[in-house]
């Protein structure tokens, strides 16, 4: 660059001098001989036409070194440090390079830069729980997940005296981070990750001691193209718009279709499908689920959903292979939910699912998929659960939901004993205020009940109280 350098200082020179050599002849009635001027203006010509020559070499030069670094990067090579180069490096954006349109690199070893053609996001909450809770007939273990939110399945029955006790904890607080990118030939590319702290109830890092410290825990994390996503996500089974609005983690527990798992989905118009994996959970001769790991096809789901001013509709459908290692069954399910604004300040939610093998997709594992019966044949279990929630908008920054759940399990007795688990109903109402735009403060009050099948039944009473905001 230090050829160039010197040669704009000539040209400016040269100019400079033709100006007060001209300048002068035209005040003193071109006492100079034209053809002296004309020399100099030829001189002057073959100069400026030099430094354009100089120039053009030298923006040929870059663009060959660009190139071959690209090229270098493409083909796996240790990235250089420099001029033009990202920390990365992938090639920092270039007038030259956009002139030239050299050859791109692939996308796999292209760096996504914010401000180009990605559109990076992030989001999410803190959350801080309050409860005070009772039960009837025992205790809920320390640092499970009923001490955490309503878990029908941890409802004590018939294990010891009345109990009370206080827990306070942040775990449900989550962040999520998310890339957009629209390909020049206009397909939709999307990522995304969520985290909170929860991880099941699993406090082997964590303790109430002293450090509360709760690891991550993996919610989401799948990739978009189009139509199709693949990665861990809700259910295609699960409707998520007829979730109300609860202070505990999900509320309305016993009727819920709840998953997130490893899936390949398709979606088109109203209509969407998926490939999930698959696991069965059953009882052997107890009320204890036992998991196997022999299943060789995916569940199979379809939902189709329609919505409007008025609220929206879906049904769903699951097929299944439940299988241990020595038998084999066939499990299904249907699920209708919805909602329906009833007035500009109140919505009813609900959803209803039943079918025989539904198991683990309901209240947080509270069913099983099947059970062994007397000749040891393995059964998809019977079961139906549902909710109905109502929204009740007080003013614009105050807001209550009353809602009910519950679940059946038709119990084979004779098959896994009388202490399984038959049935589980829960109420809840709840007062939430926003005083500022994604700052909630709520309280709500609970009541379940969990039934076995010997008619056996335990009660669980709450107060839980909350401040979340969403950033």
């Amino acid at each position: 660059m230090d050829s160039l350098t010197m040669a704009v200082r000539r040209a400016s020179l040269a100019c400079a001098i033709t100006i007060a050599l001209s300048a002068p002849g035209v005040a003193w009635g071109q006492s100079a001989s034209d053809q002296a001027q004309d020399a100099r203006i030829a001189q002057l010509e073959n100069e400026v036409q030099a430094l354009k020559q100089m120039v053009q070499q030298q923006q040929g030069q870059l663009v060959d070194a660009r190139q071959q670094l690209q090229a270098a990067t493409v083909a796996g090579n240790t990235p250089l440090k420099g001029p033009g180069v990202q920390a990365s490096g992938a090639l920092a954006p270039s007038p030259a390079l956009a002139a030239g349109t050299p050859p791109r690199a692939p996308i796999q070893n292209t760096a996504i830069v914010a401000g180009g053609d990605s559109h990076f996001s992030f989001g999410g909450f803190i959350k801080l729980d309050m409860m005070s809770t009772w039960t009837s007939d025992g205790t809920i273990t320390d640092s499970t997940p009923g001490r955490l939110f309503y878990f029908p399945a941890g409802t004590p029955v018939d294990a010891g005296p009345s109990d009370s006790y206080t827990d306070f904890h942040a775990q449900f607080s989550r962040i999520w981070f998310g890339v957009d990118r629209m390909t020049d030939a206009g397909d939709k590319l999307k990522g995304y990750v969520e985290f909170d702290f929860f991880g099941g109830g699993n406090n082997n890092v964590a303790n109430e001691k002293f450090s509360n410290g709760y690891p991550p825990t993996l919610r989401h994390a799948y990739v978009q193209w189009n139509h199709w996503l693949a990665g861990q996500t809700w259910t295609n089974l699960m409707d998520l718009g007829s979730l109300p609005e609860t202070v505990d983690f999900v509320g309305i527990v016993d009727g819920t279709l709840f998953a997130r798992q490893a899936q390949i989905r398709y979606s088109t118009g109203n209509w969407s499908f998926s490939l999930e994996n698959p696991q069965t959970w059953y009882q052997a001769g107890s009320p204890a689920q036992v998991s196997s790991g022999e299943n060789t096809v995916p569940d199979v789901t379809a939902r189709w959903m329609t919505k409007g001013d008025w609220g929206h509709f879906s049904v769903g459908g699951i097929a299944r292979e439940l299988r241990t290692r020595d038998d084999r069954a066939t499990g299904f399910g249907l699920s209708v939910a919805g909602s329906f604004k009833v007035s500009p300040s109140d919505l009813f939610q609900y959803t209803v699912s039943g079918g025989s093998g539904l198991g683990r997709y309901l209240a947080f594992g509270l069913v099983p998929d099947a059970y062994l019966d007397g000749n040891g044949s393995l059964k998809a279990q019977d079961t139906y659960a549902g909710f109905a929630a109502w929204r009740h908008n007080w003013t614009g920054n105050l807001r209550s939901t009353l809602a009910y759940s519950a679940a059946y399990i038709a119990v084979d007795e004779a098959a896994v004993g009388q202490s399984a688990t038959e049935r589980t109903q829960s109420w809840r109402v709840n007062l939430i205020y926003s005083p500022f735009p994604r700052l909630d403060v709520g309280a709500e009050l609970s009541w379940g009940t969990r039934e076995l099948a010997n008619d056996a039944e335990g009660e669980l009473a709450r107060l839980q109280t909350t401040v979340k905001y969403t950033f």
